[in-house]
């Protein structure tokens, strides 16, 4: 008999070919293999029943490690002459697989580690070493199929050597498409920040030395460019930070090894696991009391953002220097895409860096650093990019109309939403500049040819002035197609809902902000949602918020905003007005705005804020999320003091009380103490809330998710209460629940648009 098969999903670049080569011939049939043009394997197998029945087991059951099967066809056609042996043909461009996507970048395999320390291998410190199971795919490819000529590796022809491996059907690198040596792939060269070679033995070890000697290094990667310093040299890292214009913002870290990890950081089982993945994200640490890095890395904080290294030129970084870790910090500017191109970083990068270590590969898409952190034991993700993009999330329904979802202002990513399968793009970041908008509509323009989506609708934010509605609205219309604009808590309930497939929940939606759709500042929301209709049933209690979006970075303005006019806190507010940029004369406009009314919030995050000015922990915000952070940090070393019982009002849960009391015991009781103590109650006031709700409907799950649901402590304290009352709490898994995970909700949101109108309140 002869068939066809056909084979969609993560098929091309993780050896599938020669796995279904091997087994082919193995079993005694003939025919081929081939990739095809949507990034699917097409089969055509001939031979006895059993034989073709044996492949087909082989394919369902114990397919390559790296590999993930969506979908698996087959058809019986007449059998024919032809067909002598078995063999890899050439690709086809016909484009036929449902939900066929390249796999991510997958970091070095031990077996090539293994070579690369090897002095006996021919690929002996070959930086670049790679195999059919490992290496750079996303990073690389211009278009599907994925073959060599479609990539960046094209320009690098092969050597007799690597051309017989790649020939070679018993050989680990058959097919590979990275395939190089020093002979015949990249290089790499070191140079001073004039753009003079630095000549002189291996240019890898000596940036190594360099850096133990406290100089600063851009080093070229497969995504972008990181600029690296020791760890240990805060004399270093400070005067990275002032160039970076980041006076406070965490730097993440790549550490030797594991066994590193362990000695300025606490690592459980789940972390371990995150960390030595192939993925190879930025996994967030608690930091170890004896912890002996430069405080520098990420101050004010308990955790540390750290990475195992992932190419071979990682690992040759630490050969011969004592240092346990490198700082491996993004080379980018405020609002601004990661550096990519050479040329691009010697112009923004010699003012600050004292050398550039490059390699001649050209980076074809940007793709920044994963960062993943473990709540209990549960992985969740802050920002979804490199090793994991373009991988799909499956979603609990299939849609009938491919959508687009734009993201929202902070912390971007796209996404194309296509049947059940939501295809995240790499992370983009804020988007303030035209170059970061650029990146976004590239990336999502390239995702959509990777995917051969065909977009009916593109959902974007419901803020009018966000710089994503904009390109939303021109981007739709030279498509052609339907805008919809989604509100942001909306949009993060949404892709909860989908990935755990509920159909109706309560919904605690909890961030910084978000536009509500009385055009005032959500942040601290309660919905219910049934998949037809979402509800606003509760959320925290409004403040005026003066200076609007001022209020967020010197969050002392939302404390004069709930407090004003109760007790000494006006005395105490202008006692403290030289921690304003203008002072008294501020000071002065503040309480004005106050008095006078103005947009009012109900946002979580600027809670946390509030009480982190209180407690004195932190005055300004120079980064995301920085007076939060803080708070948890305090709050992970204190104890509830004050016991407070939340106070709800018509679906309302006070803060006002919680603030005054805050105010009135705040030198009473440590700080870390009160820190814990308002944490707690504001989570147990969410549960309740939402746990009233979902009694009073006939509710049964309850969601949490948003930007707050990265907090350790109040995640932990939301779900004991709703638990404790019999509900069951689902919380996001592979979607952020933050703001890079908002698009895949919007693009839910915009392909049920065009089956049905929500009902919004």
């Amino acid at each position: 008999m002869r068939v066809r098969i056909r084979v969609g999903g993560v098929v091309q670049g993780v050896g599938f070919r020669p796995f279904v080569y091997r087994v082919a011939k193995g079993r005694g049939l003939k025919g081929f293999v081939r990739n095809t043009g949507d990034a699917g394997v097409e089969i055509v197998a001939e031979g006895e029943p059993e034989g073709i029945e044996g492949l087909l087991s082989a394919l369902r059951n114990g397919p390559p490690p790296m590999s993930k099967i969506e979908s698996l066809s087959v058809e019986e056609i007449p059998a024919g002459c032809g067909l002598e042996d078995f063999s890899i043909l050439g690709s086809d461009e016909r484009r036929e697989s449902p939900g066929s996507i390249i796999p991510p970048d997958i970091s070095i395999c031990d077996e090539c580690l293994a070579e690369l320390r090897d002095p006996g291998n021919r690929r002996f410190d070959y930086f670049f070493i790679t195999c059919t199971n490992c290496g750079p795919r996303f990073t690389i490819i211009e278009r599907p199929p994925y073959d060599r000529v479609n990539t960046a590796m094209n320009e690098f022809g092969l050597c007799e050597s690597c051309a017989n491996e790649y020939s070679d059907p018993l050989d680990r690198r058959f097919h590979a498409q990275t395939i190089a040596c020093a002979a015949c792939g990249p290089a790499v060269a070191l140079y001073d920040r004039n753009g003079s070679k630095v000549g002189g033995g291996d240019p890898i070890r000596a940036a190594g030395k360099l850096l133990e000697g406290g100089a600063i290094i851009a080093i070229k990667g497969i995504g972008g460019y990181h600029m690296a310093i020791s760890a240990l040299r805060s004399d270093a890292i400070a005067r990275a930070r002032r160039f970076k214009h980041r006076r406070q913002k965490p730097f993440a870290i790549m550490a030797r090894d594991l066994e590193t990890v362990k000695t300025f950081a606490l690592v459980n089982e789940a972390e371990e696991s995150l960390l030595t993945s192939y993925s190879r994200p930025i996994v967030l640490l608690k930091k170890r009391d004896d912890f002996y890095l430069s405080e520098l890395i990420s101050p004010g904080l308990h955790n540390i953002g750290v990475m195992l290294p992932y190419t071979g030129l990682h690992f040759m970084l630490f050969d011969g220097v004592g240092e346990p870790a490198f700082v491996m910090t993004s080379a980018n500017f405020p609002g601004e895409p990661i550096v990519k191109d050479d040329g691009e970083a010697f112009e923004r990068l010699r003012e600050v860096v004292d050398y550039f270590l490059i390699h001649n590969r050209a980076i074809l898409h940007r793709c920044d650093d994963s960062v993943v952190r473990v709540n209990g034991t549960a992985p969740v993700f802050i920002r979804r990019s490199r090793g994991f993009v373009p991988l799909p999330i499956t979603l609990s329904h299939g849609f009938g109309h491919h959508s687009i979802g734009i993201g929202a202002e902070a912390n971007v990513s796209s996404c194309v939403l296509k049947g059940n399968l939501a295809y995240p793009s790499q992370y983009i970041g804020d988007v303030e500049s035209p170059d970061s908008i650029k990146f976004l509509r590239s990336a999502t323009e390239h995702l959509l040819m990777l995917t051969g989506a065909e977009p009916r609708a593109i959902g974007c934010d419901l803020h009018p002035s966000f710089h994503t509605t904009a390109l939303a609205e021109r981007f739709g219309g030279e498509l052609g197609i339907e805008v919809v604009r989604v509100q942001h808590h909306h949009a993060h309930l949404l892709g909860l809902m989908e990935e755990s497939g509920l159909e109706e929940a309560i919904g605690i939606v909890c961030d910084g902000y978000g536009y509500g759709l009385d055009g005032q500042a959500w942040g601290g929301e309660v919905f219910y949602c049934d998949g037809e209709r979402i509800e606003r049933v509760g959320h925290l209690q409004e403040h005026p918020l003066p200076g609007g979006d001022l209020a967020a970075r010197y969050p002392i303005r939302v404390v004069v905003g709930a407090l004003l006019g109760r007790g000494d806190v006006e005395e105490w507010f202008l006692e403290r007005a030289w921690r304003l940029p203008h002072g008294p004369r501020e000071a002065e406009a503040i309480i004005s705005q106050a008095r006078r009314g103005t947009i009012k919030t109900t946002s979580l995050g600027r809670m946390l804020d509030a009480i982190a000015v209180l407690l004195d922990i932190c005055w300004e915000r120079t980064y995301e999320g920085e007076p939060a952070m803080k708070l948890e940090a305090a709050a992970s070393k204190g104890r509830d003091v004050l016991g407070l019982e939340p106070e709800l009002e018509g679906g309302v849960l006070k803060t006002d009380i919680l603030l005054e009391e805050v105010f009135r015991q705040r030198n009473r009781f440590r700080k870390e103490d009160l820190a814990r103590s308002s944490e707690e109650y504001l989570a147990r006031g969410l549960a309740e809330l939402a746990c009233g709700e979902a009694g009073a409907r006939g509710v049964k799950f309850i969601g949490f998710t948003g930007g707050v649901a990265y907090n350790e402590h109040i995640t932990r304290a939301i779900g004991e209460r709703v638990e404790g009352e019999g509900y069951i709490l689902s919380l996001p898994k592979l979607i952020p629940p933050g703001d890079n995970g908002t698009s895949i909700g919007q693009a839910i949101f915009a392909s049920r648009s065009l089956e049905k109108r929500w009902k919004l309140a």
